[in-house]
């Protein structure tokens, strides 16, 4: 009989004592299988779900079936069926990477004969068999992470947990794990939970988002509807000078919606209005800006719309990666 490898949330709350509720009351479903977005500012809940379904904070009130095993009273059987990299890494600088992985398969109950062969699997799937034996104080940042992703892949779990992993990664570090993960999907079946600030991850990697403000769910589907229900383009201009921010502001005001960019001025285009018609104006007033783009729509745009500002991590990305899946 197969796995569940689901994940079910039903009004799930997480309320620290004199303070706001982290988690307000979210539903969620997860499909086995599929890669499941997460996506939030810094203090919207994301990693706190995060600990309530890996078992390691009881939820307030609500319900969670992870695997389906109940968070509340079957924490065991839980953890059995998942794997969990947090956003901490909890590595021994001493340790080699072979050492971790060791000790990881005999607390995994890996049996004997399994253990050094699924050892040099994890390294290779991670690109760390080079590196194996080199003690983790002189890994950089990407290696401790691939590091922590095979920990949490030893006894080949179901479902996996990802809180924010490629957080400070250089791209090629991000991208050789994004390729991992789409992998673990696809040809393995795994379930991904992953929580992420950057847009750029979760429309390359994930079959469906949510997105997470202030401890509710504001918006969830494909990345592909998220952004088709904005719909329409927005015109992003940068000023040559601070001075000329509030002509620009009220130029572009007739042509669209105002955005609460915090990196340069922008409207959401209303129908019938276009680029063209935004430099004509320009030309006419003779307004001169810095730059001025076109820019389709995006899950920033979808994220600015839904909660009125950017998300943290979009202002890291600059350029766009290739579909790894």
């Amino acid at each position: 009989m197969a796995r569940d490898n689901s994940i079910v949330v039903e009004k799930l709350v997480r309320e620290f004592r004199k303070g706001p509720r982290a988690v307000d009351g979210i539903d969620l479903h997860v499909a086995p299988g599929e890669i499941y977005g997460f996506l939030g500012p810094n203090g919207a809940g994301k990693s706190t779900t995060v600990l309530m379904l890996t078992t390691l904070l009881p939820a307030t009130t609500g319900s969670a079936r992870v695997g389906g095993y109940d968070i509340r009273t079957e924490g065991p059987k839980v953890r059995s069926v998942i794997g969990a990299a947090l956003q901490e890494a909890a590595l021994d600088p001493l340790l080699t990477g072979r050492d971790h992985l060791k000790l990881q398969t005999m607390l995994q109950a890996v049996p004997k004969a399994e253990r050094k062969p699924r050892q040099n699997e994890l390294l290779d799937r991670v690109g760390l068999t080079e590196a194996a034996d080199r003690k983790v104080r002189g890994y950089s940042g990407g290696m401790k992470r691939r590091l922590d992703l095979a920990l949490a892949l030893v006894h080949r779990p179901s479902i996996l947990f990802l809180d924010e992993p490629t957080t400070g990664l250089d791209p090629q570090s991000r991208t050789a794990l994004w390729e991992e993960v789409a992998r673990l999907a696809r040809e393995d079946n795994v379930t991904v939970f992953l929580t992420t600030q950057y847009l750029e991850e979760a429309d390359v990697l994930a079959d469906r988002v949510g997105i997470i403000d202030n401890g509710r769910i504001v918006a969830e589907g494909t990345p592909a509807a998220l952004k088709a229900e904005i719909g329409r383009p927005s015109i992003h201009v940068t000023p040559v000078r601070d001075d000329d921010r509030s002509v620009i502001t009220e130029l572009l005001g007739r042509f669209g919606e105002p955005l609460g960019s915090e990196r340069d001025l922008a409207v959401r285009l209303r129908e019938g209005s276009g680029l063209v018609d935004v430099i004509r104006a320009m030309d006419a007033d003779g307004v001169v800006v810095d730059d001025i783009e076109l820019r389709a729509p995006t899950l920033d745009d979808v994220f600015l719309a839904k909660t009125g500002r950017t998300l943290e991590g979009a202002a890291a990305e600059k350029t766009v990666a290739p579909s790894v899946r």
